[in-house]
């Protein structure tokens, strides 16, 4: 009897390089959403270093890779900002932008896509109502 072994499962933080992958990734994002004049406003007053290094933190648990985000939650985070659905929708078209510049497979994309729809309640002022 021949003993094979299952294929570990790659994540999707691994698929796209791991760390490196990803830091590279929130760089660009955070470029993009800073030279954005609707959505710059909301980081005048923010830890930029931080607020990169948190985003880095939650981009490589989405992407399946290790869980070191100790920050605030998303609604805790967000809430406060009253950020419309029209500006979140704005974030994500960036993000899907910078992982697209970057190659990432249309797979992990997508993913990526269904967690900012999966969590967008917690980010925009009261929830998918605003978008009444």
């Amino acid at each position: 009897m021949t003993v094979t072994e299952e294929p570990t499962p790659v994540s999707h933080f691994e698929r796209i390089g791991g760390a490196g992958s990803v830091k590279a990734a929130v760089e660009l994002f955070y470029d993009r959403v800073l030279a954005d004049p609707e959505l710059a406003g909301y980081f005048t007053e923010v830890d930029m270093a931080g607020q990169r290094r948190h985003m880095a933190q939650m981009l490589t648990v989405v992407l399946g890779g290790p869980n070191e985000y100790r920050g605030r939650d998303l609604a805790t985070a967000h809430q406060p900002l009253q950020i419309p659905v029209a500006h979140y929708q704005q974030v994500g078209g960036h993000l899907t932008a910078v992982l697209t510049q970057l190659n990432v497979p249309g797979d992990v994309i997508t993913d990526v896509q269904a967690v900012l729809a999966q969590v967008q309640d917690q980010v925009v002022a009261g929830g998918r109502q605003a978008d009444a």
